[in-house]
């Protein structure tokens, strides 16, 4: 997987410049003028753009309308995206971590002073203690006030005994659900 994420960017500035090339020879073909290559290329830059930020908008809606279906089937990078859209209509502010080294958090929430450590977990089966192990290491790390659990499944027994004892809140499928619904 490394590998070929490699090879594509290789790629993608030799794409990236014959694209740059071939709308300044378009912005020549019809002025024929240094000012007519310079508009050619800046049209192709304004394109660009707002061609990624319709991708973009275009992802986020569909992550937007997904529900527990959809999410079932999600990665978990999905699945973390998919909860800060989730709570950035709930008025949070939705910050994301490091996908690797994140500390035991994958997302931050700010609401006013509160800052809250959220670990997503998307499972098939139920989600264990180190899923709430993670969450109260995170705590510290990041000076959050609250940390929380979601997951898609639901939790273990031993899970929710630790959660309860370090005031970890867990918000398992049936609640999941019900945010979801009530967006």
């Amino acid at each position: 997987m490394r590998k070929r994420n490699r090879q594509r960017k290789k790629r993608m500035p030799n794409f990236t410049l014959f694209m740059i090339v071939l709308a300044g020879a378009a912005g020549w073909y019809f002025n024929k003028t240094l000012q007519g290559v310079g508009i050619g290329i800046l049209l192709y830059f304004v394109l660009l753009i707002a061609f990624k930020i319709w991708w973009k908008s275009r992802k986020t809606a569909k992550l937007r309308k997904s529900g527990i279906r959809e999410v079932d089937v999600m990665s978990g990078e999905d699945f973390e995206r998919f909860l800060g859209e989730l709570f950035k209509r709930r008025g949070f502010k939705v910050s994301y971590t490091a996908t690797s080294g994140d500390y035991g958090a994958d997302l931050l929430l700010k609401d006013g002073k509160e800052v809250i450590a959220v670990q997503a977990k998307r499972y098939s089966s139920t989600v264990g203690v180190k899923a709430v192990q993670e969450i109260i290491g995170a705590v510290k790390m990041y000076n959050a006030t609250e940390a929380w659990v979601v997951t898609n499944s639901h939790f273990t027994k031993q899970a929710k005994k630790l959660a309860d004892i370090n005031d970890v809140y867990l918000i398992d499928r049936d609640e999941l659900i019900d945010i979801i619904l009530n967006k």
